[in-house]
Order: structure tokens, then sequence, then C-alpha cells
């Protein structure tokens, strides 16, 4: 359940099944695309298998209220098992390969329809608001899930530093594409840079995090070093790993897996369970150190806080 002030929300029990997940689900439409066009070209990247160490812990860093009180997932499974498509398609490539990026000196350009354009450096972000330590589900579109103890705080912290105007509508999040540190950008798999998405109520939402940390350490760079989105309600990919430039905009901005597969990715993403991926049900999943399988639920459990940003949608046109 998540605590924040009196609401609560009850996690849904996990469904005994004898039924182990075939590793097949995860060869989707991406993993098999990514894997076929960097097949040529792997050989000669010279990428090392070279796991990164642990980070150095945050200090000051806060409970939060906005928190669920599930099990955490492994460290281990959270910090080797990831989608990071730079740095190549393996669930392992991240661990191995994100040593190579360079965290320090980063900076974010914030830019658009806002009062006061601003460029951060990573070490003024960190100071812009007290850190939180929320402890988050995390629902990726593949069917696996993680319980992460993310530290950051709301993106909305930010945003009122750089004033939005009201012709911001939509919030755009940019990462790094940069050829030498991130090998699989080479491949022209996807429209580098990768780019996602919000609606603006849903940026401004305090569920909507700019994480820099999590398990009390500086974010690890397999997981979007040096820092990140995390929207617990939607499907993973929407969540921007490595973000260089935050743009406040008017249109619906299209994101990187809108322009490869409209028909499969949405703009919205949020995780429903009556709306099967056009490839697999989205009906359940299997939480990464779990054998069986468990009811996937609606806004990944996170529908008392969020479901009024949608009403009067068509989810299922609106996917």
């Amino acid at each position: 359940m998540i605590r924040q002030k009196a609401m609560l929300i009850r996690a849904a029990s996990a469904i005994p099944s004898s039924e182990i997940t075939n590793p097949a689900l995860y060869a989707d439409r991406r993993r098999f695309l990514l894997a076929s066009a960097a097949g040529a070209l792997a050989g000669g990247l010279g990428l090392p298998a070279i796991a990164a160490p642990r980070g150095e812990a945050l200090a000051d860093v806060r409970k939060s209220a906005w928190t669920v009180e599930e099990k955490l997932t492994p460290y281990e499974s959270a910090t080797t098992y990831n989608n990071f498509y730079e740095f190549g398609p393996d669930k392992d490539d991240p661990a191995k390969q994100a040593h190579r990026l360079k965290v320090r000196p980063w900076s974010v350009v914030v830019e658009g329809e806002v009062a006061k354009p601003r460029t951060f450096a990573i070490e003024d972000i960190l100071k812009l608001a007290p850190l939180e330590e929320r402890v988050y589900r995390f629902r990726c579109v593949e069917g696996w899930s993680m319980v992460v103890p993310w530290i950051g705080f709301s993106l909305s912290e930010l945003a009122r530093r750089v004033e939005p105007t009201s012709n911001a509508k939509f919030v755009e999040f940019i990462s790094l594409a940069d050829r030498e540190q991130m090998p699989y950008v080479r491949v022209p798999l996807l429209d580098w840079p990768y780019s996602e998405g919000l609606r603006i109520d849903e940026a401004m939402h305090p569920l909507t995090l700019l994480a820099v940390g999590l398990y009390g350490e500086v974010l690890p760079k397999q997981n979007g070093a040096p820092l990140r989105l995390i929207v617990p309600w939607k499907y993973g990919f929407k969540s921007a790993k490595s973000i260089v430039k935050i743009r406040f905009v008017r249109e619906m901005p299209r994101s990187a897996w809108m322009k490869s597969a409209p028909q499969e990715y949405g703009f919205y993403s949020n995780v429903n369970p009556e709306v099967p991926h056009p490839r697999w049900s989205q009906a359940q999943e299997r939480r990464l150190g779990e054998f069986g399988k468990r009811k996937t639920l609606p806004f990944n459990g996170y529908a008392e806080q969020v479901a009024a940003l949608y009403a009067g949608m068509d989810l299922r046109k609106n996917y």
C-alpha cells in the first residue's frame, strides 16, 4: 500500500502459479529489432564485459510519504536487469557497458515555453529540493516489474524555477546520445537521441520524480545516471534516462518508441491490465526475484492518486 497522508492503496497479493515466465516473452519486437540491426556491428564495437561498482552513499535523504510498503527487489536484480539500449539490446548489457558513461561534468538545459529558461549543472539540481527516498513499483511493458527505493524529488520543484507559461501543454525529455560513450547509438535502431514526453499535468503531479539515486546511493550509470525520470503509473520506457534537455512545449511530442512503432507504443502508456500489447497480455506480470506471476494493477497501483488525470478519456484509444 502507498502512504500519502491518509490515502491508502492495498497491494495486490501474489497469485500462486506454476507457470514460469518464458524467456521468449522478452524477445519482443524491440529486442528483435535491436539485436538484428546491431548484430553486424557489435563485433567491431569492442565492448568489454565490466560491471559497474556500487556507488557512494547519498547524505541527508529523508523518507517520503509517497512510498509503497512492499518487499524491495534485490539491488543486484534492479541494477543488472535493465533496458538502456544505448548500451546494448540485452538486459545485462547496461551493467556491463555503462561504465563508459561520464557523469561529470553534466548539465541539463530547460527551455521552451518558460519564463526563465536555464541550464542547470547537476550540482545545482541536487540542491533544488530536499532529497527523498520513495519506494515505487516499476512496471515494464515487457511484463516484468520491480519495487525500487528511488531517491530524488518531484519534477515540479525544477519546473517552478523556470516558470512554465500557459502555452506549456506538454513536457519533452531528451536523453544523452553520445556515439563514443554509448556505442549502440552508432546503430540506427531508434531515432536518437532517446526522447519521451508527458502532458503538463502528468509532469507536475507530485508522484513524478526526478531521480538521482537508489538504494541509498547515487544512481548507477546503467540505471540512467546522473538524472532520470520516474513516472510510476506508466510503463517503464516513459521514464527517460540520462536526461540532458527538458523542453516545455505546446504540441504533443513524438517519443522515440512512438516513431519506431506507433501501433504498439502510444503517448500515454499508462499501465492498464485490460489493454494488451499487440503480442502479449498485460493482465499479469513477473516481479524480479519471484517465479510466479501476479495481477497487474490499473495505473500500476496508483489509481487513487492519478486516475482523475484521465477523467473522460477512453483509455483504450488513448493507450
